[in-house]
């Protein structure tokens, strides 16, 4: 068992063995690539540097929460804190790593319990943000309220996986019941955006154009089926409302919290709520963000139902290059692979190709910028060759820093954002696990239209 401050005994700061032992192996099997002498490293990373053991006020030790930082910013997000322990998933078998994953979980229900609008939170009530002029003002526990449809995907997917890897049921308590249905009622409110409390303003600073339009309540929509989204998961402000991939992650985990409504919770209404939501979710996507490009049927990455389509992708996850990460389809569907043209060419806004390297960068880095993320994500969609090219591609992009940025230049991949980003480097061990057929995606939600009839 983990034991923590407070305890008689020390702290978890040491990385287990089962961790270290499972870092070994990956590079014991990679030997020859140079993935091998960075993949211990990237693993470790997160456990190492990013968390923060704690209990809240009056709990017990065997309630205890774990908040997972991003590294170079002082905050949790939703997101990024369940993409840099799903390695983790893999070794869950040891309890103190289940330990560790279960008080990850309860941190991140605490958080949506606080503000299921927020995004980023901080370590405790106190009061930083991320931009201090942010309208209207967050509360002490939130770093930034930028409303991002994949956020509340991040802790019911955790929590599922957990369950899955371990068999525990005890994270699955009356705080993520709570949560859960919030989570829910919340997304059947912003299939009606224009009724919706939510409006976000960023008046000054370098990030002011993160603004939403229309006195912060972005710009219009008409009602889909689909549930409206401020924000992108760069954090960047949507453009129509709808964001698909991160509709089509939010279908597949309603599917995954229905069972888990059933099965733990004992509550057939939470379940029914789910599907049915699921299943207009689905319905909106199908209906209009289904169109035309090069004599092909493809998904658009954002639509408002009124018309307006934009195509593209962005290299942050949920993504159209990740659907079959997202559980949605399978890699092999048509309506996917016709997607994945477009998006990995010229097509695409986001796409960059250079010497040394191509693929999708973000509005969120400069042009001719590549994700790391985005580079994992063609190799883990693509089939084995596709996944061991990308792993070596990564390895030789670290500009001698031995961990992966968060985006390089296609000409120069010394030319980085970020020296370090926990979340890329879960990607790259996401990558080395699959390779060593030693993969978490099967403990994650699957939709149903992806399982044999």
């Amino acid at each position: 068992m983990v034991t923590f401050p407070g305890s008689t005994s020390a702290t978890a700061w040491a990385v287990p063995d089962s961790l270290r032992t499972l870092g070994r192996r990956l590079a014991t099997e990679l030997r020859g690539s140079p993935a091998a002498d960075i993949v211990e490293s990237c693993l470790t990373n997160t456990w190492t540097t990013s968390m923060s053991w704690g209990t809240p006020p009056s709990a017990a030790p065997e309630v205890s929460e774990v908040f997972v930082g991003t590294g170079d910013i002082p905050a949790m997000w939703l997101r990024d804190s369940t993409a840099q322990v799903r390695p983790y998933l893999a070794v869950a078998s040891d309890p103190e790593v289940a330990d560790v994953l279960v008080a990850v979980s309860r941190r991140q229900i605490r958080c949506v319990l606080q503000d299921p609008y927020a995004n980023a939170f901080n370590d405790g009530p106190t009061g930083a943000h991320g931009e201090p002029g942010d309208r209207p003002s967050p509360r002490e526990w939130v770093w930034e309220r930028k409303y991002e449809l994949d956020s509340l995907c991040a802790p019911l997917q955790l929590a599922y996986a957990i369950r899955r890897a371990t068999g525990r049921e005890d994270h699955l308590d009356g705080a993520f019941h709570r949560a859960a249905w919030t989570i829910v009622r919340l997304w059947q409110a912003e299939q009606s955006h224009t009724h919706s409390p939510y409006w976000f303003i960023r008046p000054s600073g370098p990030f002011a154009g993160d603004s939403l339009p229309h006195d912060g309540r972005g710009a219009s929509v008409r009602r889909t089926g689909m549930t409206w989204s401020g924000f992108r998961p760069s954090d960047d402000p949507c453009r129509h409302g709808y964001l698909v991939p991160a509709n089509a992650l939010a279908s597949t985990t309603l599917h995954g919290l229905a069972e888990l409504a059933t099965s733990a919770l004992r509550d057939t209404e939470l379940a029914r709520h789910a599907r049915t939501l699921a299943d207009e979710i689905d319905a909106g996507i199908l209906a209009h963000a289904v169109v035309e490009a090069g004599g092909a049927s493809v998904l658009a990455y954002e639509v408002n139902g009124l018309g307006a389509v934009l195509l593209g992708d962005d290299a942050n996850l949920p993504s159209l290059l990740s659907l079959p990460l997202s559980g949605w389809c399978t890699p092999q569907d048509p309506l996917y692979q016709a997607t994945r043209r477009l998006v990995l060419s010229e097509a695409n806004p986001s796409f960059f190709r250079g010497s040394y390297a191509s693929g999708i960068g973000s509005t969120h880095t400069p042009d001719g910028h590549v994700w790391p993320l985005a580079i994992a994500t063609a190799g883990l969609t693509g089939g084995k060759n596709a996944a061991a090219r990308a792993l070596e591609r990564l390895a030789a992009t670290t500009a001698g820093t031995g961990l992966m940025h968060e985006s390089f230049h296609v000409e120069d991949p010394g030319r980085f954002t970020r020296d370090w980003f926990g979340w890329a480097n879960a990607m790259f061990c996401e990558l080395a696990l699959d390779l060593c057929e030693s993969g978490v995606r099967h403990l994650f939600p699957v939709h149903p239209r992806t399982l044999p009839t």
